[in-house]
């Protein structure tokens, strides 16, 4: 690039909103969600991940990085734009830029999406990890705006890291948006999803203990495990095939969310038995489709649902039973009507231009 050139492009983004994202499967969408609804000149993409697994086309303001040099045009543009939104705080060496270069937080908003807070609870402890947690909580601290759908996770990071930023309600994701599709209603509550994915944190054995007295009821148990740790899912998949037989029908392919979406239509009932927050987006699905959703209480997702007035059950209390048709209803327009694209874009909207 000359001189000049460079010159011309400093120029052009000026101002602009930065978005720093790992690569994951909701970053698509939602870059097409920006091109469609906002003036997209106005944006500049910083991506870091798997690009053959979540591929998005590259252009003069979506960039890939793949070489550690770059990360010099990235600490250039970090002080350039307006603001600097970043797509959760799993990147490493973006926690450790942001924090040798603190003035840069303030124009910081963290859209947080679970595992990147829940890492003060579940990280391995170690001398290498407790330092940098202590980078993580300087950064932290110092950020400007929390973005999350869940105020409870900005409650703990409050709690947690003494953040002092400004809280924006948003919706965060396409994924998170209401989905409306015609399924068929069905009397028995037969087919049952069991967690979102090959991590840990699904805790999928305790929740085949809570099925194992209906292991001779008419059920089909579907378990969704191409994403996460590979010999995690092949372990699950031998306990539930041992426990269920054919009745237990492990996910180990990527599929299209079109793919996926009529899986969710032919769910019954799921059970989400994490200890954090996470699997929002298959949870907001299963709800809006008027399906029977069990959690455990203690997670920040039960709160939000209950102050929506959205009915969901006790993990602790799981029952073979359907949903009560009014409850079902109830659901459904309360879904519908939070989660929805118009709100999602006034969301976002607000904080592009605040």
């Amino acid at each position: 690039m000359s001189f000049f050139d460079g010159l011309i492009r400093k120029k052009r983004n000026q101002g602009k909103v930065l978005h720093i994202c790992p690569l994951d499967k909701f970053i698509p969408s939602f870059i097409d969600f920006i091109k469609e609804n906002f003036e997209f000149e106005q944006h500049i993409f910083f991506l870091r991940g798997d690009i053959n697994q979540y591929p998005v086309q590259l252009s003069e303001n979506i960039i890939y990085l793949k070489h550690s040099s770059q990360f010099i045009s990235l600490i250039s543009e970090m002080n350039k734009a307006r603001k600097i939104i970043l797509h959760s705080i799993f990147i490493s060496k973006i926690v450790l830029l942001l924090g040798i270069q603190p003035w840069l937080l303030k124009k910081c908003y963290w859209m947080i999406w679970g595992g990147d807070l829940y890492y003060y609870q579940f990280r391995t402890r170690n001398f290498k990890s407790n330092i940098y947690e202590k980078i993580r909580t300087f950064v932290i601290k110092r950020i400007g705006h929390f973005v999350t759908y869940i105020k409870g996770d900005y409650e703990l990071a409050q709690k947690w890291y003494g953040a002092k930023g400004e809280y924006h309600e948003c919706l965060m994701y396409t994924s998170n948006l209401y989905n409306e599709c015609a399924v068929p209603h069905k009397a028995v509550e037969g087919n049952i999803l069991v967690g979102n994915s090959a991590a840990p944190t699904n805790n999928h054995l305790d929740v085949f203990e809570k099925l194992r007295p209906f292991k001779d009821e008419n059920i089909k148990i579907y378990c969704p495990l191409s994403y996460g740790n590979d010999k995690y899912a092949a372990y699950v998949a031998k306990i539930g095939k041992d426990l269920f037989g054919d009745k237990f029908i492990p996910l180990f392919e990527f599929i299209s969310f079109e793919k996926y979406l009529d899986l969710l239509g032919q769910i019954d009932m799921a059970i989400f038995a994490h200890k954090r927050q996470q699997a929002m987006g298959n949870t907001i699905t299963l709800l809006g489709l008027g399906k029977k959703v069990y959690m455990r209480n203690d997670v920040t997702p039960w709160a939000l649902f209950n102050e929506l007035g959205v009915k969901v059950f006790d993990v602790c209390k799981f029952e073979l039973t359907p949903l009560n048709e009014s409850v079902r209803k109830n659901n459904q327009d309360k879904i519908k009507s939070h989660f929805s694209k118009a709100t999602f874009s006034r969301q976002l909207n607000d904080i592009f231009k605040s």
